[in-house]
């Protein structure tokens, strides 16, 4: 199907963002807003998010992909990903305005992106989301990091042959053993910060509204990537996270070869595949073109 593309500038409280709309001829009422995970701007890492966007539209779904406050070419100050739900906010409302077919939206995020759509939720119970995708989310914490290096870095390393002979060797600097040691004191004895008293953390937010977003949920899950293996393991220990997998709406895959942000060609196909998919599923139909109409 044939798209445009065009730089649309839109109002964010006391500041003006940017954002690239792709925007199909004949557009499905479900549009698609990529929220980044930064820091970085819209293009993503090696093109991502417009090459998605681009896949996306030619398949009929209206894309929005744009900067956050302080970032790209978006006017005011940088703000992390807990920050930004106004952003969110403002770039639905300009996909609706721009594409008025749009009825639902989609909320695209790659690892704080991911986070971040979560927290949109959390926050603002927003009924025009009608779904979630979500790559590798971000639940990082000094605990966490800690616990996951232990479990995939470092129990690896022991399992090794090679190592072994690095050590009987005199080989393995002793660094490596403090690197162990520290993480493992981390993982077992590491305290979660203090939070103000109304503000939960992040993590336990992202989970509230996880457990509560009654829509279509899409989690693809990276093979080779410490994030993604830190997800995991949070929400399989955390009492916030119980059930996590269990959610009704929940579709799950997991790319065993894919990186952090899909960089290889395989695995980026297979996301976009996998996401186009998901939103055959999901999404409401397009209206039919006029050409369409007329040929009845």
């Amino acid at each position: 199907m044939n798209y445009t593309e065009q730089p649309i500038l839109f109002p964010c409280e006391d500041e003006t963002l940017l954002g690239i709309l792709a925007q199909p001829e004949a557009p499905a009422q479900t549009g698609v807003v990529i929220v980044v995970g930064g820091p970085q701007y819209r293009a993503g890492s090696h093109r991502q998010f417009v090459l998605l966007a681009r896949k996306l539209a030619a398949t009929g779904y209206p894309v929005l992909r744009f900067d956050y406050r302080g970032m790209g070419d978006s006017t005011g100050d940088f703000r992390t990903f807990e920050n930004v739900n106004a952003d969110v906010n403002s770039a639905i409302n300009a996909l609706q305005s721009a594409v008025p077919d749009v009825r639902k939206v989609v909320l695209w995020g790659l690892c704080d992106g991911a986070s971040a759509a979560l927290l949109y939720c959390h926050a603002s119970q927003d009924a025009r989301v009608g779904g979630l995708c979500l790559l590798n989310p971000w639940v990082r914490s000094a605990a966490s990091l800690a616990k996951t290096h232990v479990k995939h870095y470092y129990t690896q390393r022991l399992r090794r042959k090679e190592f072994w002979i690095k050590l009987l060797s005199g080989r393995v600097a002793s660094s490596a053993f403090d690197g162990l040691a520290r993480n493992i004191k981390t993982a077992l004895f590491a305290k979660a910060p203090l939070a103000a008293a109304a503000q939960l953390p992040f993590q336990d937010r992202m989970a509230m509204a996880w457990n509560a977003f009654d829509g279509p949920i899409l989690l693809l899950l990276s093979g080779d990537d410490y994030t993604a293996k830190e997800f995991v393991d949070h929400a399989k220990i955390d009492p916030a996270w119980s059930g996590t997998f269990l959610h009704a709406r929940l579709v799950r895959h997991d790319l065993p070869e894919a990186g952090h942000t899909f960089s290889d060609a395989a695995s980026r196909a297979q996301t976009e595949n996998m996401t186009l998919a998901w939103l055959a599923k999901q999404a409401v139909p397009r209206r039919p073109s006029s050409d369409e109409i007329s040929a009845f």
